[in-house]
């Protein structure tokens, strides 16, 4: 029992060094593979994640430069602390998340935790609820691209939408109230405000750090396109989908809970004649958003030093509520998409 005591705490400590190793090794064994999945990685994050993510990242580092906000947090405490249980300035990260996609919310969020405008529970729980899809990727690259339908993609939108302020309701009755109001919250950011004399400097700084983002973001587009290659191409894949009952869908919400781009496409390209199963399907892995997002996530709020463990129960119970959300909507007549 003590020998399978000390061998277990052993893997423990050396599962990453272990992990790491396999991973150089099944890069070698599957090259070929790997070097498709590399450009296709790439691809994918210059056609689509940077034309519609890198223009929102300057723009919200340009807002953090002056005064919106305050302006923001001011106007809108009466009406987000009595719904969400969070300071005004929270409307912020959300609607910037919601329009712009992951991992927008998340950064503006650590923004404003550093700027003093909420507390660390504050920040934690906005975490659970500010980072979501885009519109441009759920009705753009899913309803139209995946599926061919605009009106799917924009039921996914509203769902999604739906979960996620469902979610901030929810959690925010198990937040503790903070004492501190908006007006008497202490201001730390030490940047600069912008003037027209400044503009340059500031335009650059915004541009260099929306660019130190985007270069991250692509990383982990590329590094989980070659995971998930890997997983195809070593039969691991098809193996855990046959403990789970050997189908496409099942491979499917693996690929998706892995890296969410992929798995969306595996699920939006597998023919039923019910496919209001595809959009279910789809309808939860939005709102999960995969362990490929989640780690950007954590890449960002780990340097303010954030648990990442509300953001998680957030993302599992804003895919349970889409995919309820979705159900209710699809068995109206007039939402029928089956064939």
């Amino acid at each position: 029992m003590r020998n399978f005591k000390f061998y277990c705490i052993s893997l423990k400590r050396n599962i990453l060094p272990i992990l790491f190793l396999l991973f150089i090794v099944f890069l070698l064994i599957f090259s070929n593979s790997n070097l498709v999945a590399t450009k296709s990685g790439l691809s994918l994050w210059a056609n689509s994640v940077v034309p519609s993510l890198f223009p929102f990242l300057v723009a919200t580092e340009l807002l953090s430069y002056t005064n919106v906000v305050n302006f923001i947090g001011r106007k809108l405490d009466r009406f987000m602390k009595p719904i969400f249980n969070v300071p005004g300035i929270s409307a912020y990260p959300f609607v910037l998340g919601m329009i712009s996609g992951y991992p927008v919310g998340a950064k503006t969020v650590c923004q404003i935790y550093r700027e003093g405008l909420c507390s660390k529970k504050e920040a934690e729980f906005m975490l659970a609820y500010t980072n979501n899809s885009g519109p441009l990727f759920i009705v753009g690259t899913v309803g139209i691209s995946m599926f061919g339908s605009t009106t799917i993609g924009l039921i996914l939108l509203f769902t999604h939408i739906l979960a996620s302020i469902s979610v901030g309701i929810i959690l925010g009755k198990f937040l503790k109230k903070d004492s501190v109001s908006i007006q008497n919250r202490i201001i730390k950011n030490n940047r600069k405000t912008i003037t027209f004399s400044s503009l340059g400097e500031v335009l650059g700084n915004s541009i260099m750090s929306s660019i130190k983002t985007i270069l991250m973001i692509g990383g982990f587009v590329v590094i989980f396109s070659v995971i998930i290659s890997i997983l195809k191409n070593s039969g691991l894949l098809n193996f855990i989908s046959h403990i789970f009952g050997d189908s496409e869908f099942i491979s499917g919400i693996i690929t998706g809970i892995i890296e969410l781009t992929n798995g969306l496409n595996v699920i939006s390209n597998i023919h039923v004649k019910q496919i209001s199963i595809n959009i279910l399907i789809c309808s939860f892995l939005l709102g999960f958003a995969g362990f490929s997002i989640m780690l950007q996530i954590l890449s960002v709020v780990s340097k303010e030093k954030l648990s990442i463990k509300p953001y998680v129960i957030g993302k599992i119970m804003q895919a349970i509520l889409a995919a309820l959300y979705t159900f209710v909507i699809l068995q109206l007549p007039f939402f029928n998409f089956n064939l």
